[in-house]
């Protein structure tokens, strides 16, 4: 079990950097959400559904 350690140290480095960064990602999503904030850019210009999910709090352009 110790020599399979050793030989994949650098994979299990690499994963574990990975699932740290992506569970960053997911707690600041869910940090955001929970202020209200949302993930929209608020381009509603170039979305056609530009006109119904923003109406107040974008400026159509």
């Amino acid at each position: 079990m110790v020599n399979w350690i050793i030989a994949n140290i650098g994979n299990i480095i690499a994963i574990v950097i990975l699932a740290a960064v992506v569970a960053a990602i997911v707690i600041n999503l869910v940090k955001q959400k929970k202020r209200g904030k949302s993930s929209c850019g608020c381009s509603c210009g170039s979305c056609p559904m530009g006109g119904s999910c923003h109406s107040n709090s974008c400026s159509t352009k």
